[in-house]
């Protein structure tokens, strides 16, 4: 960690034993370098991810590297825990940067610097965006009751003004219990307005900024969890693989941590306004 002006940190991979000391298990892969130093990597290892174009609405996915116990970077090992390491990438950095992605076999962390902050819609920005969609009186298309969406600190309780959404095909209605599919357990629905089949789902805003590239109006939801924030940022993180297991990817919603589904991974929301 740099502590003084530009702030840089970098990151090494390492575990430590009671005495602070530097403790790789017998399977972790070890070697010597060229000029006679001991380096290693840990176990299931520590990825990192660091996203082109900064953490922006002009993000763009990176490449998964693994770092090394003197914090040199590798390309990925064939498995996590394979003993072969990869090859070294001579002109990469364990510096971290705004937006980038720590992996650590279990949990993904996302770094972001103070200046990157800044620049992020903060949770009053959010709670506004939540009061200005709700002061348009979404309403459902069929029961004709206005929509709200619930305060932020009321979230994971489902609120009877909450809004859901048919996720095949976007459109936003209240809660109701019609339309349910049989023959494909009761799970999907047939939506009223188009007919098309698929998940029924109630709707979230996104209450963690940090996870936003832009400051943009809540018009998307992630599939199948219904987590709502901007277009750009829906974009994003579908795009992104997040590490699964031993030797898979997959992209998830930042806010849940659940794994997409779908086409693209995330719905364009369809509002009807009100009839007055």
């Amino acid at each position: 960690m740099q502590r003084n002006p530009p702030f840089t940190a970098r990151i090494y991979a390492a575990g430590f034993d009671s005495s602070k000391n530097i403790f790789l298990g017998e399977k972790a892969a070890k070697w010597k370098t060229v000029d006679g130093q001991m380096d290693g990597l840990t176990t299931n290892g520590v990825l990192v991810m660091h996203p082109r174009n900064g953490f922006t609405e002009d993000s763009k996915p990176g490449v998964w590297r693994e770092i090394s116990v003197c914090g040199n970077v590798f390309s990925l090992r064939e498995t996590r825990s394979a003993q072969q390491r990869g090859k070294m990438v001579e002109n990469e950095s364990n510096e971290l940067q705004d937006g980038s992605l720590i992996d650590l076999c279990g949990a993904t962390l996302l770094w972001r610097t103070a200046e990157g902050l800044s620049r992020t819609p903060t949770v009053k920005h959010l709670e506004a965006l939540r009061q200005e969609i709700n002061a348009a009186r979404p309403q459902c298309p069929v029961g004709f009751n206005t929509l709200a969406f619930p305060s932020m600190k009321r979230k994971d309780v489902v609120d009877e003004k909450q809004p859901w959404v048919y996720l095949t095909c976007g459109h936003v209605h209240g809660y109701h219990n019609w339309g349910n599919k049989e023959e494909r357990d009761g799970k999907d629905r047939e939506c009223p307005m188009c007919r098309s089949v698929g998940p029924y789902v109630p709707l979230w805003l996104g209450c963690e900024a940090g996870f936003y590239v832009d400051a943009g109006p809540p018009t998307h939801a992630f599939s199948p969890c219904g987590h709502v924030c901007s277009e750009k940022t829906t974009s994003y993180w579908s795009q992104i693989p997040l590490p699964h297991g031993t030797h898979t990817f997959h992209a998830a919603c930042p806010f849940c941590a659940h794994q997409l589904s779908g086409e693209q991974g995330y719905i364009r929301l369809i509002f009807q306004g009100p009839l007055d």
